[in-house]
């Protein structure tokens, strides 16, 4: 359906019990690019190891402790059980749904979770987390239900299209941003951290992106691979001889513009560390319902639900358009796995207290790179089980390494664009608002949202009501809430 790295060549019958079991062959992949594809989404996502812990490992909770109950952050402890939950989930999603799809910590939802959840007045950290176990477990009976693949099949082909897109847009923004190459000024975009771009970091990070492209166009195999490895020994380079230096301190705070975004390339001391599993388990599932009331809890619960709902649907179809894994109806195989797997890893954050755990739509690198079947994601989810062991090697590679390879994945799945009629305003307007508000918005639930919503206003003015699936009204009813759930707090005396 849309374009990749390299031409897959024809299936050809199965060479052994994997190959049967994957149907790697049978899906024009060979164990090699499978290899190759899992790596690379490991690479584009390690990221998650270092900044979950950041996100949610330097909040307190309203008592004033850390997750792993202490006065004082242990970000070691979180990032442990960041790619613990990660690996085991990734490998379930790779041997159980046969799709090329890795799961981490969700972005959004751990933020969410940690300035908007933990710190409400009595909230403690274990009480949070328990409200995401609850989220996965809801989302589990949506999926058991037939309601979630119901909703897949419901939504119209063009606005499948649109997420796609949409994401595409939002990850090349997202791998942008982290790279250095634009920065919030004023409240708006701008070029590098003041109008201009600054330091040896983001050269790094264009020079990776011209690189992958050079290679792509000479059809080199492993080209992202290459670009990300390429790019991560340029910058171990420039740190060791210029001495450049984080961009933020500890708090956060930007003190060297020029710095490195996330991850110092450094070469450690030792390429080993002792993992630290502890605050697994330590949640409370009821706990928030005595601490802010049953209401507030509701909506909390209500808002986990829709943004984690939404989050996979629009990664699964993305990575299987890019990967042409979808049947006529859109739809890719074992979907219902792919959406049960997804779900228990919600909770299995939740429960190894390291938030909501969701399909990456990063695993599009990997299959712009040749994956199309389960093994990459197991090659992905033994990379994360590595990585708490081997957390000093993987923090090796800078998100400016990282990130040319979703920019080169961003352009791919826009190339979907040219199969939505935008002469049509019932079909063009509805993906139009998808795709843009995503990126916008930075948030993917949003832009599915207003697609949505769009799409069922404008069926409505023109008299075709009955054109819409009646799930899509259903819904479009409940993202109206999500989008207005502030004033509904407000009608109902909800602080």
């Amino acid at each position: 359906m849309s374009s990749t790295v390299t031409s897959a060549p024809a299936p050809g019958p199965p060479a052994n019990a994997l190959d049967r079991y994957f149907k790697i062959s049978e899906r024009g992949s060979t164990v090699g690019r499978e290899i190759r594809g899992g790596l690379v989404t490991f690479f584009t996502m390690a990221y998650i190891v270092v900044l979950n812990p950041i996100i949610i490992g330097t909040v307190p909770d309203s008592t004033g402790h850390y997750i792993g109950g202490g006065t004082s952050p242990n970000l070691t402890l979180v990032a442990s059980v960041t790619a613990l939950v990660a690996g085991v989930m990734t490998i379930f999603m790779g041997a159980i749904a046969k799709f090329p799809l890795a799961i981490a910590t969700g972005l959004g939802l751990n933020a969410f979770v940690a300035y908007s959840v933990a710190k409400l007045p009595g909230m403690t950290w274990p009480d949070a987390m328990g409200l995401v176990v609850i989220e996965g477990f809801i989302i589990f009976l949506l999926v058991i239900s037939g309601f979630r693949k119901a909703l897949f099949a419901a939504i119209p082909h063009s606005l499948k299209t649109a997420i796609s897109v949409g994401i595409g847009l939002f990850i090349c923004l997202v791998a942008l941003h982290d790279a250095g190459f634009n920065s919030a000024g004023g409240g708006f975009l701008q070029l590098g951290p003041s109008g201009t771009l600054q330091g040896w970091p983001v050269l790094i990070f264009i020079i990776g992106v011209l690189g992958i492209a050079a290679m792509m166009a000479r059809k080199v195999k492993g080209a992202m691979l290459v670009g990300i490895l390429g790019a991560t020994t340029l910058a171990v380079i420039a740190e060791t001889v210029g001495n450049i230096g984080s961009k933020t301190n500890g708090k956060g705070d930007v003190v060297n513009p020029g710095g490195w975004s996330l991850t110092v390339p450094q070469v450690p001391d030792s390429f080993v560390s002792q993992p630290n599993f502890s605050i697994i388990g330590d949640f409370s599932l009821f706990g928030a319902f005595g601490k802010i009331g049953t209401i507030s809890t509701i909506l909390i619960i209500f808002t986990l639900v829709l943004g984690a709902f939404f989050d996979l649907m629009g990664a699964m179809y993305a990575v299987g358009a890019e990967g042409d894994l979808l049947d006529e109806d859109g739809v890719p195989e074992h979907s219902e796995r792919i959406m049960i797997v997804d779900s228990v890893a919600a909770m299995a954050g939740g429960a190894g207290s390291v938030s909501s755990n969701t399909a990456f739509i990063e695993s599009a690198s990997g299959v712009g790179e040749g994956a199309r079947t389960g093994l990459a994601s197991i090659v992905t989810g033994v990379c994360f089980l590595l990585t708490t062991f081997l957390a000093p090697l993987v923090e090796m590679v800078p998100s400016e390494a990282a990130a040319p390879a979703l920019v080169i994945v961003g352009y791919l799945m826009m190339t979907q664009a040219n199969d939505i009629d935008w002469k049509d305003m019932e079909i063009g307007l509805p993906a139009f608002l998808t795709m843009a508000l995503m990126p916008f918005t930075y948030s993917i639930a949003v832009g599915i949202g207003a697609g949505f919503i769009s799409f069922i206003l404008i069926k409505l003015v023109k008299g075709k009501a009955k054109d819409v699936h009646p799930l899509m009204y259903v819904v479009g009813f409940f993202f109206l809430v999500y989008f207005g759930i502030e004033p509904v707090k407000q009608i109902l005396g909800v602080s």
